[in-house]
């Protein structure tokens, strides 16, 4: 049985996320244990981590911060090879940074940084669900079909993405980053956990992924 621990930093939807993780593991017929927790050694120890997010960029930092030891297990972690799944504000933890409530130092894992959207005569947030476009194949989006929806609130998001870095993109306004991977590390803008159908699958195929070392994804 593996374990997957969802990172616990008052970042939100923890319950959520959890449950949907032991669905889509129920329904993939995976062996599965899945953990809330903010003990650094948990997360040092889990075979897979989940980071939830929702709200502000700078706050979810500063939750991370507020626990001895947490952001440097998870660095540490996903250093050592451990797949790694951020969802919504917890994907735009893995950029350069986030400009939201001023300048604050992200991961720094993918290229870019989260930058307020620019969507004329569109309402911000986006909220709702939107179409994902897939940029290239990957593990993750194996089994979703040509046309899958995820569910999506955000006022900010990933500019300036590597386009090796870019798995599926989504438009409002202009194409904006829906699913990022770089090596063992994966992010959705969208909240996998309310995104019914296509969100359980992609979960079960972060359940079932396995990145070989730094270079390679697949």
């Amino acid at each position: 049985m593996q374990s997957v621990v969802v990172i616990d930093y008052d970042g939100g939807n923890l319950a959520s996320a959890a449950r949907a993780l032991e669905r889509a593991a129920e329904l993939a017929g995976l062996p599965v244990s899945v953990t809330i927790t903010n003990d650094p050694a948990a997360v040092l120890a889990a075979d897979r981590i989940v980071l939830p997010g929702q709200g502000a960029f700078a706050d979810c930092a500063r939750g991370l911060a507020a626990v001895p030891g947490l952001r440097e297990a998870i660095d540490a972690a996903a250093a050592g090879g451990t797949p790694f799944l951020g969802i919504c504000v917890g994907m735009q933890l893995m950029a350069e940074r986030g400009l939201e409530h001023g300048t604050t130092p992200g991961f720094g894992w993918v290229s870019g940084e989260i930058a307020p959207m620019d969507v004329p005569g569109l309402r911000l947030p986006q909220m709702g669900w939107n179409e994902l476009v897939f940029s290239r194949p990957h593990p993750l989006t194996e089994g979703l079909g040509s046309h899958p929806h995820g569910y999506f609130v955000h006022s900010y998001a990933l500019s300036g993405a590597s386009p090796d870095e870019l798995v599926a993109t989504t438009d409002y306004g202009g194409p904006v980053p829906a699913i990022v991977v770089r090596d063992n590390r994966a992010g959705t803008q969208f909240h996998v956990e309310k995104s019914q159908a296509t969100g359980l699958r992609i979960l079960a195929n972060f359940l079932r992924w396995k990145p070989e070392r730094a270079g390679e994804d697949t």
